[in-house]
């Protein structure tokens, strides 16, 4: 279920990231989730508290408490710095006060209207021919591709640690023979 993204925009997201992180002989985007991490970020103020500090120290997957799956509170000038990076300025004089900004909801939408609604339909020499004339959108994808392969599950993808294991990556192993006071003491 989309957070953000309607069902049609998720359809041409998924779709996007399977071209830019193939399935081969090992898996890409589409098994790892990449699209629902790129949507938990579109969404992230959908959620209390918002999807975008996991807590910490510890994930719980190699021991320790699972403190990851706890979202952080924002204080006031992160939410304001995030809700304008993620909403764009929407004119509002609190996030114009260095002009105005194109937030990623909007770049995402503009980017996925220039795709087209068919996208995900057309054929691959055709899905690449349109990511190539929208360059400075694909790089964007791309780079949102990238953290959700490879990132903490937590924030949506990286499904059961599949890029991790993709590129030989232990994940978070911590903590390593010290207790959780022990990190997380003064």
């Amino acid at each position: 279920m989309a957070v953000w993204l309607t069902d049609g925009q998720y359809r041409i997201v998924q779709a996007v990231c399977a071209r830019l992180i193939p399935t081969d002989q090992d898996p890409g985007a589409t098994e790892a989730g990449v699209v629902d991490y790129i949507d938990g970020l579109l969404g992230a103020f959908s959620f209390d508290p918002p999807r975008i500090w996991a807590g910490g120290p510890f994930s719980g997957r190699t021991g320790g408490d699972g403190a990851f799956a706890s979202f952080h509170r924002l204080g006031p000038l992160d939410e304001l710095a995030w809700r304008t990076r993620i909403e764009g300025s929407r004119g509002l004089p609190e996030r114009e006060w260095n002009g105005p900004v194109r937030g990623l909801q909007e770049i995402y939408a503009e980017g996925l209207d220039r795709l087209g609604a068919d996208f995900a339909d057309a054929g691959g020499d055709e899905q690449d021919r349109r990511l190539r004339a929208d360059e400075e959108f694909t790089r964007q994808v791309y780079g949102h591709a990238c953290e959700g392969m490879y990132g903490a599950p937590e924030y949506g993808g990286n499904r059961a640690g599949l890029g991790w294991a993709y590129i030989g990556f232990e994940g978070d192993v911590q903590p390593r023979g010290y207790s959780d006071e022990e990190v997380s003491g003064p």
